[in-house]
């Protein structure tokens, strides 16, 4: 029999990791062949107990990243709000979608504007208008259909001065932690 020498070129960390994986395998072939009913149990358990917590914080995650939706509509309605009383003597009283040929010579006073926000999860809308038309008020109304039917934090709103508020929300929140 030849005996090998350290200086010989052999992979002795090979060598050893490969003798210890054959021992390992002919552990699990004889004595292991499966997991055993309580040990599946405690890993459903693990996972359900997991679940439970994660799926309501995720829920709230993505009511929240959908307020950003009103807000988004919002701040687009103000700012075409503003553009139109560059043109006209007074803001706008109502919106409309469509193309509205508007002239504020005749008083029809009817901004062009989407009616919903950009991923259509509220409702936009000019709620108030003084009669002298020099402020407004925007509401973005949570769509009764949709996925932020339940939000805790209600409809939003925006006044002309920049006021940002809330409404119809659920006790303990306020425009403060909506907005």
């Amino acid at each position: 029999m030849r005996t090998i020498h350290q200086d010989e070129g052999v992979d002795w960390l090979a060598l050893a990791m490969f003798l210890k994986l054959e021992r390992v395998i002919k552990m699990l072939d004889s004595k292991y062949k499966g997991f055993t009913l309580i040990e599946l149990m405690i890993v459903v358990a693990v996972i359900g107990i997991l679940a439970a917590i994660a799926y309501p914080s995720y829920q709230d995650y993505l009511m929240r990243s959908r307020r950003a939706d009103a807000k988004a509509g919002l701040l687009s309605l103000q700012l075409a709000q503003e553009k139109y009383r560059a043109s006209c003597v007074q803001y706008a009283t109502t919106i409309n979608s469509a193309s509205a040929n508007y002239s504020c010579a005749t008083g029809n006073y009817t901004l062009t504007h989407a009616t919903t926000s950009p991923d259509q999860h509220y409702n936009l809308s000019v709620v108030t208008s003084t009669a002298t038309g020099t402020t407004y008020t925007l509401r973005a109304t949570r769509n009764s259909t949709g996925l932020q039917s339940n939000d805790k934090c209600g409809d939003f709103q925006i006044t002309q001065p920049g006021i940002k508020s809330i409404i119809n929300a659920a006790s303990g929140y306020t425009g403060a932690n909506c907005w």
